[in-house]
């Protein structure tokens, strides 16, 4: 995944999209995040103005989303400070396709 710098190479699996949206999230990279949203569930635009301070992310779980997969599954936990300086933790279950070659984040749903 590239730094946002240059090209960036698309992601061979669901778990490498889900990274460098962690990443993008980081970066309030939000021309990634809508990039790589499946067009059926992708906001028009996105306002990361009030983002919150990603810090790090967990993957829990994998299931599906290889690199010769169609669609797959990434559980995940990302943490981020809140407001005060608190750790806030973000547990999701998030689907993902693929369609001519490239991995889309769907939806997901929370866990917890």
């Amino acid at each position: 995944m590239a730094d946002g710098a240059g090209p960036r190479s698309e992601p061979t699996t669901a778990e490498e999209l889900m990274r460098s949206r962690f990443a993008a999230f980081k970066r309030s990279d939000a021309a990634w995040l809508l990039r790589t949203w499946h067009p059926s569930t992708r906001p028009d635009g996105l306002d990361l103005g009030d983002n919150r301070r990603w810090r790090g992310l967990q993957i829990v779980d994998v299931a599906g989303g290889g690199a010769d997969a169609d669609s797959g599954v990434v559980e995940f936990r990302a943490t981020y400070l809140q407001d005060g300086g608190e750790l806030g933790i973000l547990h999701e279950r998030s689907r993902f396709v693929r369609e001519d070659g490239r991995w889309y984040y769907v939806d997901g749903d929370l866990v917890g």
